[in-house]
């Protein structure tokens, strides 16, 4: 499977998966501005979600994907990256 953008619905699916956090993607879009600590995602959880993507899809994430505050910085983040592939 080739991802070409990461999408909410995806990001939520890997909260779930990767850092134990249910959240609804039309919540997660709506609040995608809200730090991911308000969201229950600690920073393992994200490096567990970072970590989850770059083996999934055999892409790596640049360093400050682990770093990002918020869905809308880290689906940014990823997104940029698939479209450049840097």
């Amino acid at each position: 499977m080739i991802i070409t953008e990461l999408t909410y619905d995806e990001l939520a699916t890997l909260m779930k998966q990767s850092a134990g956090v249910t959240v609804d993607p039309r919540e997660l879009e709506r609040s995608a501005e809200s730090p991911f600590g308000t969201l229950g995602v600690d920073s393992l959880g994200l490096l567990g979600i970072v970590g989850e993507l770059e083996n999934r899809y055999g892409l790596a994430l640049p360093t400050d994907a682990e770093r990002s505050k918020t869905p809308a910085e880290f689906v940014g983040l990823v997104n940029s990256t698939l479209r450049t592939g840097v």
